[in-house]
C-alpha cells in the first residue's frame, strides 16, 4: 500500500514538473529580450467570456479611435502625404467591421498570444496568426488603398515589407515569420543584427520567457495573465537620455540634418552627448525605478485594473504611514461624482524641500536636464511660502456632486453637492475667507457640523441655497436644495487610512453628463473660433473656403469622437478608483462595473 502511494505521488510530481517545464519555444515572449525596457503581453490565451468582454469594449471604442487615426493622418498629410495615405488605408480596413471581423479578414488569431516590447527603445509587436495567407492579403489591400506597393526587402531567406519615414530617419517593417506577424519601428539604416533580432531570426541570449519576470509580477500583484505590462525606467531612461539607443539616434540625426539644411550648424555638433547624461539618467531612475500594470479582474461586467509605480525607499516611507484627516478619504464615495484628494501641505512641503535641497547640492550636469536645476532651485522657496497659514494647515479637498446638468445654449451648468476643505485649522481657513468675502463675517459656525445658511446676496449669486458647516478638521460648503441635511454626516465620514492619497466614485449617468458638458464646451469654442476668423473680405486663392472646409471636417471628426465616447459611457454603471502609497511605492487601482 505504501509503495502504491509512493508511486502515485511520484507520478503526480512528474506530471506537474512536465507541465511546469513545458514552454512554447515559439511563443511571442520567447523572442523578447530579458533586458527589454518595456513590454505588454498576455501570458495565457483569453477564455471565451473574457474575450467577449474585451471585444465589446474594443468595438465601443473603435469609432473614436478611427476618428483619431484619420485626424492624425490629416495632420500628417502636409509633411508626409504617403504616410497619411497609409494611415487612412489602415483605417479603411475597419469600415463596416467589428474588431473580430477585422481580425478574421486579416488572419489574426484573436485566441492567440502576443507581445509588444522594446528592442532598446524601438517598439516591436509580435502576434500569432490564424491564417498567414490572409494576413498577406490584408497587407496587399493596404498597399492597394495606399496607392503603391510597400518596398519588399529580405535578409537571408526572410522577406519583409517596409516603409521609410525619411523626415524622422525611421522605417516601419511588416513580416510574416512562420505563424506570427511582426511589426516594428526601426532606424531607417537599421543594422543587420538589429533587423534579424526584430524579425526573430536570431533569438535573444536570454528571453523574457526564460526570465519569468512577468509571471512573477502577475502573481505578486494579482494581475490576470491575460495582460501584464512593465516599464523598466532603469533601462529606458539611460537609453532615452544617453544618446546610445539606435532608434533615438536615428531620429536625432534626421532632425540634426534638417537643422543643418536650414542653419548650417554641423550635425556632429548637434549630436554631442555628455557622459554625465548616463549618470544623471540613472540617478533619476533610482527615484522611480519601474512602472507595472495589469487587469486584476476582467469579465463581461467588470474591468478592474491596477498600476504600480515603484518608488525609492525614502519616498515611500514619507507617505506610506501617513494618515490624512480629510473626511471621506477613508471610505468609498456615494455621490454620483465623489472625489477626495489628500493634500497634506506640511508633509508635502517637507518632502519637496528635501528634493530641492538635494538637487541644489548636486545639480544635474547633462545638457538635456539642466533646466531641472532651475526648477528645483525655485521649488525650495515656493515650499517655504506654502507654510504660511492657513494654507500650511491644509489636509485635502473633497468634491461630491449629486447633480450636474449642462446648461442650455452653452450656458453655465447647474449642479448641487458639497465641497469639503480638510484643515488642521478650519477656523483660520474660515477667517481668511471672511477677510476676502466680508459677507461671510456674520457666520459663526461651531465645530459641531451644524449647517448655517449663507447670506442672501451670496446665494443670489449662486442661484440656489447654500450652507456652511465646520468640524475640528474640515470646513464644508453645501450648494443646492437639501444639501444642508447632508453636511453634518459628510463631516463625520471616515478620514484617510495609512497611505491613502485619493478616492473617486463616478456613476455612469454622471460620466455621461460630464461628456455632454465637455462636448458642449468644445462646440462652443469651435463656434467662437469660426466667428472670430470670419471675414467680410473676399477669399484670396480659395484660402477662406479651404479653411472653412477644414473647420467643417474637424467639427465632424470631433462630433464622431464624442458620439463614440458617449456610446461607450452608456455601457458604464460605475467607475471607482483609489490611490495609495505602500512600502513599495504608489498603487493606483480602478474598478469599472458595466451594465
Amino acid at each position: 500500500m505504501r509503495s502504491t502511494k509512493r508511486f502515485i505521488a511520484l507520478g503526480f510530481a512528474g506530471v506537474m514538473l512536465a507541465a511546469c517545464g513545458h514552454k512554447d519555444k515559439d511563443a511571442p515572449l520567447a523572442f523578447v529580450p530579458a533586458d527589454t525596457p518595456y513590454v505588454v503581453a498576455n501570458l495565457e490565451a483569453l477564455d471565451d467570456d473574457t474575450r467577449t468582454a474585451l471585444l465589446a469594449q474594443a468595438d465601443a471604442q473603435l469609432p473614436s479611435q478611427l476618428a483619431q487615426m484619420n485626424a492624425a493622418a490629416d495632420r500628417l498629410a502636409p509633411k508626409d502625404p504617403d504616410g497619411a495615405r497609409l494611415l487612412h488605408a489602415l483605417s479603411a480596413e475597419f469600415n463596416g467591421k467589428t474588431v473580430e471581423g477585422f481580425a478574421q479578414s486579416a488572419g489574426v488569431n484573436i485566441k492567440g498570444l502576443s507581445a509588444f516590447y522594446g528592442l532598446g527603445l524601438a517598439p516591436v509587436g509580435r502576434f500569432e496568426l490564424s491564417d498567414p495567407k490572409a494576413f498577406d492579403g490584408f497587407i496587399g489591400r493596404l498597399e492597394t488603398a495606399y496607392g503603391k506597393k510597400l518596398e519588399v526587402a529580405s535578409i537571408g531567406a526572410q522577406s519583409y515589407r517596409k516603409y521609410v519615414f525619411a523626415a524622422s530617419g525611421t522605417e516601419v517593417i511588416l513580416a510574416t515569420v512562420g505563424k506570427q506577424a511582426v511589426a516594428a519601428l526601426l532606424p531607417a539604416d537599421v543594422s543587420p543584427t538589429m533587423l534579424r533580432e526584430a524579425l526573430g531570426l536570431d533569438r535573444p541570449q536570454k528571453s523574457l520567457q526564460d526570465d519569468g519576470r512577468l509571471s512573477t509580477l502577475a502573481k505578486a500583484k494579482g494581475y490576470q495573465k491575460w495582460m501584464v505590462g512593465n516599464l523598466d525606467l532603469t533601462r529606458a531612461l539611460p537609453l532615452a537620455i544617453g544618446g546610445k539607443d539606435p532608434l533615438l539616434a536615428a531620429i536625432l540625426k534626421a532632425r540634426a540634418e534638417a537643422v543643418f539644411a536650414k542653419t548650417g550648424e554641423p550635425v556632429a555638433n548637434q549630436l554631442q552627448t555628455s557622459p554625465s547624461c548616463l549618470t544623471d539618467a540613472a540617478r533619476i531612475a533610482a527615484r522611480v525605478p519601474a512602472v507595472n500594470f495589469g487587469y486584476t479582474r476582467l469579465d463581461t461586467k467588470h474591468q478592474d485594473m491596477r498600476l504600480d509605480v515603484t518608488l525609492a525607499d525614502d519616498i515611500s516611507k514619507a507617505f506610506a504611514g501617513l494618515k490624512v484627516g480629510l473626511p471621506g478619504l477613508g471610505s468609498v464615495g456615494t455621490a454620483p461624482f465623489d472625489l477626495s484628494m489628500a493634500l497634506p501641505v506640511a508633509q508635502l512641503r517637507t518632502f519637496w524641500s528635501d528634493q530641492a535641497d538635494a538637487v541644489v547640492a548636486k545639480p544635474f550636469t547633462c545638457p538635456a536636464l539642466i533646466d531641472l536645476n532651475d526648477s528645483f532651485a525655485k521649488l525650495g522657496p515656493a515650499m517655504q511660502k506654502a507654510a504660511i497659514p492657513p494654507f500650511g494647515d491644509m489636509l485635502g479637498l473633497r468634491i461630491a456632486l449629486d447633480t450636474l446638468v449642462p446648461g442650455k445654449d452653452s450656458g453655465m451648468p447647474t449642479f448641487s453637492g458639497r465641497i469639503v476643505l480638510g484643515s488642521n485649522n478650519p477656523a483660520g481657513l474660515l477667517a481668511t475667507g471672511q477677510m476676502m468675502v466680508p459677507a461671510l463675517a456674520q457666520l459663526k459656525p461651531g465645530n459641531d457640523g451644524k449647517p448655517l445658511p449663507l447670506p442672501k446676496d451670496m446665494t443670489s449669486m449662486l442661484g440656489q441655497p447654500a450652507w456652511l458647516a465646520m468640524s475640528d478638521k474640515a470646513l464644508a460648503l453645501g450648494i443646492g436644495t437639501g444639501e444642508d441635511a447632508k453636511l453634518a454626516d459628510t463631516l463625520k465620514d471616515p478620514a484617510g487610512d495609512a497611505g491613502r492619497m485619493t478616492r473617486m466614485h463616478l456613476s455612469g449617468a454622471m460620466y455621461l453628463n460630464w461628456l455632454q458638458l465637455l462636448e458642449q464646451k468644445v462646440d462652443s469654442l469651435a463656434a467662437a473660433t469660426a466667428a472670430l476668423n470670419k471675414s467680410d473680405e473676399p477669399p484670396i486663392d480659395g484660402d477662406s473656403s479651404d479653411e472653412a472646409a477644414q473647420a467643417a471636417a474637424n467639427a465632424a471628426r470631433s462630433k464622431a469622437q464624442f458620439e463614440a465616447m458617449k456610446a461607450q459611457a452608456e455601457r458604464v454603471d460605475s467607475i471607482d478608483a483609489e490611490m495609495h502609497v505602500d512600502d513599495s511605492g504608489l498603487v493606483i487601482t480602478s474598478q469599472t462595473a458595466l451594465k
